[in-house]
């Protein structure tokens, strides 16, 4: 079954919660690799939230 665009944006949001818990986490740690992947993971994310419908045919 398809998802609504409003339960896959919330999906989204919940993945980038998660991110911020464990970027919290790493920071304690001191731990750059981690904190790395942390920001890539959020880009990927940024990309798929924000990004503009594709544009179709007339």
């Amino acid at each position: 079954m398809p998802m609504a665009e409003k339960e896959y944006n919330g999906n989204l949001f919940d993945q980038m919660s998660i991110l911020d818990r464990l970027e919290r986490v790493a920071k304690k740690a001191n731990c750059q690799e981690i904190l790395d992947e942390i920001e890539f993971e959020r880009n990927q994310i940024n990309h798929k939230l924000y990004q503009k419908p594709p544009l179709t045919d007339q």
